[in-house]
């Protein structure tokens, strides 16, 4: 939604406005499944594989179709590595919701109450701020592109399918969010966030906890739209994989990598030691204000003569060329690659000109990488689904790797 979802949790007070407040939360549903810490084997048979739908241009969102409830109902939820908190838009009644595909999720006797672990796993290594155990657990989070969700954390049933193509019915706790706002036109139709981080109230941990999968997430986003999403480790040994460590960081839930430094053509750029967050949450990639700078002038450089700089309300750097161009394959040639070179894991994320570039509708080719401290996020640096097309992106945190390797992702895998 916007910029990039990293996420902050905020501490709020009760804000729930119905009258449910103190109502028993439903049983947890495990169906064969246990909280054991028993192996499970790897393979795509053990892997949950969702389609993806989206693009980065013109709708600037990747998401995945889940049912949820019982009887099951169908919510698109906006696939992001760069929180945890899963939610959907609910009508509780709802505050502030945004129009999405289908209505809001209504709760039904199912709330989290404050000393239900899933409480304390949301809002640690804090503590709930709760008066009594027995209030209902609010949340908030509050995202980079400063969108926000705000709500009580309920529990329901998911429908998960596994690659060897069973659906179990498994109670999950989520996000009920009766109260949100994201600011600017660029809002995705969807109906909520599927949180993919790594921290305790992440359905990728909760799956993991009730012994289903391990604690491994993979997205494989087309650059002709759609792909598809893997909970598991059913795509871990992908031919040409690169791996590279995670730096973890005390309270810190995003996909860190680094430190970097950016090659332009294969040379050093002059710029180093970037630390960087994967975030599939944010359609483009944002820099720095050192390493954009320093981009934008190697770039304007190398098409200098050959393409024109013109204004168009897509992006803020646009080229057009003698003809609106209709693929960005056409205009490889002009624009030289870039790469995150790892100094430390001595391993690289090669950038492509389709890994930076889009084609806008007016035909021009427009720059895919953003000024990240034009929008606050000061020193970070995001590398969001621009970046990330035509690749299996794995964020593997029992091994606390994350890999990459080019894929084919127009094909949902079959097990």
């Amino acid at each position: 939604m916007g910029a990039s979802r990293i996420m902050e949790r905020r501490r709020v007070g009760s804000l729930f406005m119905v009258a449910m407040r103190f109502l028993v939360l439903s049983g947890m549903f495990l169906g064969c499944f246990s909280a054991s810490n028993q192996p499970i084997p790897s393979g795509l048979g053990n892997s949950l594989v969702l389609p993806i739908h989206g693009n980065v241009y013109p709708q600037g969102f990747y998401s995945v179709s889940l049912y949820i409830g019982n009887p099951p109902k169908p919510y698109f939820l906006d696939i992001d590595s760069g929180s945890d908190l899963t939610w959907l838009q609910c009508d509780a009644p709802c505050i502030s919701c945004i129009k999405g595909p289908h209505k809001p999720y209504k709760p039904n006797k199912n709330i989290v109450k404050c000393n239900d672990p899933m409480c304390s796993a949301f809002y640690w290594p804090s503590h709930p701020p709760c008066k009594s155990p027995q209030e209902q657990c609010d949340y908030e989070v509050k995202y980079a592109d400063h969108g926000s969700s705000l709500g009580v954390l309920v529990n329901d049933f998911f429908s998960l399918p596994y690659g060897n193509g069973s659906v179990p019915g498994t109670s999950l706790s989520f996000g009920c969010g009766y109260d949100q706002n994201f600011p600017g036109p660029n809002v995705p139709f969807t109906d909520g966030v599927l949180g993919l981080g790594y921290g305790k109230s992440s359905i990728v941990t909760q799956l993991k906890n009730l012994g289903m999968i391990r604690s491994v997430v993979g997205h494989c986003l087309s650059g002709q739209g759609g792909g598809f999403l893997s909970l598991g480790d059913g795509f871990s040994d992908i031919p040409g994989m690169i791996w590279t460590p995670m730096s973890r960081k005390s309270g810190e839930n995003s996909y860190l990598l680094g430190p970097a430094d950016l090659l332009f053509n294969g040379q050093s750029s002059g710029v180093k030691g970037l630390s960087l967050v994967f975030d599939s949450g944010s359609s483009y990639t944002y820099f720095n204000a050192q390493a954009y700078k320093t981009t934008l002038s190697l770039l304007r450089k190398s098409v200098n003569g050959k393409l024109k700089e013109t204004a168009d309300e897509t992006l803020p750097v646009c080229w057009k060329g003698r003809q609106p161009f209709r693929h960005v394959s056409e205009v490889k040639n002009y624009f030289k690659p870039l790469a995150l070179s790892f100094t430390k894991a001595k391993t690289q994320l090669q950038l492509s000109s389709e890994s930076y570039l889009i084609i806008s509708k007016h035909g021009n080719a427009c720059l895919g990488i953003l000024n990240g401290s034009e929008i606050g996020l000061g020193d970070s640096n995001i590398i969001g689904d621009i970046s990330f097309q035509d690749k299996m992106v794995i964020y593997d945190n029992e091994r606390q790797l994350i890999g990459w390797a080019a894929k084919d992702c127009n094909r949902l895998p079959k097990s």
